[in-house]
């Protein structure tokens, strides 16, 4: 920034000792300057960019790389360097672990992550909150009151709206299975809390054992197998993850069993978003996935700053079906463009 105060304090003193009269200031202190209108106040000061570590739960599957393209269109906005780094599957807890450690050492300006383990990775953030990096959630919390914000979808919502529109595709009665991923990650958990909720409010529905997938499409269609085998009279699946659906897709089909088997799933990859059109899939229960990545790092900038944010941020979550699919607004939903 330049400094005008100190040359014009000279110019006054002289003028003043020659006796002469002192001229009028017409000059701005920094302060008084216009503010850039292209400038937004998350921005960092010109030239200081902010070291964000985000740490995805899993880097396997689309979902993540539109968080990805989130996250670095929020970062080239308000000025941070991202630091992308996730473990490949979303069981690997110890490598999520050793990231956040590996991030806390390097002195990171914040982190912003998606917990492959709620409990696991409490300490973790408290570590990192501790040293005085802020932490930002998205997707996929912890189990403590740590982090500085939560950005992700209301998952017990989501999941209890998909779940009840399967309920209405097969008539309000029946027998219908979950397919979570893992249990005790957070977002795993509340979706299988909304499921429940939902057959808790239609007594004539009967919710048969959950299976989990463990965030892996072969084993989410072995798990699809197994239910369809031990419940022959199965009317609907819920699937939980892009994993879920695509495994649970591949069994029913396989078993020539689409659209009797009704399939109601989360996220939109594009293998989801095409078994939507051939009918194996009746619905998707779509997030927005670039809005996590987009504000978990303002957020973490924000932070990084002293300003205050919100500790929930609901990024809404949409229920997809052949009915609305080419609404305009559905279309940029399934469809982000993303900078390669």
């Amino acid at each position: 920034m330049l400094r005008r105060a100190l040359p014009l304090l000279v110019l006054a003193v002289l003028l003043t000792l020659a006796g002469c009269p002192k001229p009028t200031d017409t000059t701005t202190t920094p302060t008084d300057l216009p503010k850039d209108p292209t400038k937004t106040e998350t921005a960092p000061p010109a030239g200081e960019v902010y070291d964000i570590a985000v740490v995805p739960k899993g880097t396997a599957y689309s979902f993540w790389k539109v968080v990805k393209a989130g996250a670095e269109a929020a970062g080239k906005e308000f000025g941070g360097k991202i630091e992308w780094t996730g473990p490949a599957e979303e069981t690997d807890v110890a490598r999520q672990v050793s990231i956040i450690e590996n991030a806390i050492s390097k002195k990171v300006d914040a982190i912003v992550m998606a917990a492959c383990d709620a409990k696991a990775l409490a300490p973790k953030v408290k570590a990192a909150m501790d040293a005085g990096i802020p932490v930002i959630t998205i997707d996929s919390g912890i189990a403590t009151d740590d982090a500085l914000s939560f950005v992700a979808t209301d998952n017990v919502k989501g999941a209890r709206e998909g779940t009840e529109k399967l309920i209405e595709l097969i008539g309000g009665k029946g027998r219908i299975g979950a397919i979570p991923f893992i249990k005790g990650a957070a977002t795993s958990d509340m979706r299988e809390e909304g499921f429940n909720e939902a057959v808790k409010g239609n007594p004539t529905v009967e919710a048969v054992e959950p299976l989990y997938s463990q965030g892996d499409a072969a084993k989410a269609m072995k798990a699809a197998e197994n239910m369809m085998t031990a419940n022959p009279d199965l009317k609907g699946i819920f699937a939980a993850n892009e994993p879920g659906a695509i495994g649970a897709a591949q069994a029913i089909k396989q078993r020539g069993k689409a659209g009797e088997v009704k399939l109601v799933a989360f996220d939109a990859a594009d293998a989801e978003i095409n078994a939507l059109k051939d009918g194996v899939i009746q619905a998707l229960v779509v997030q927005d996935p670039f809005k996590m990545g987009y504000e978990g790092v303002r957020l973490a900038i924000e932070a990084i700053q002293g300003k205050q944010v919100d500790k929930r941020v609901d990024t809404g979550v949409t229920l997809v079906t052949m009915d609305n699919f080419n609404d305009p607004a559905i279309q940029e939903l399934l469809f982000p463009q993303i900078e390669e």
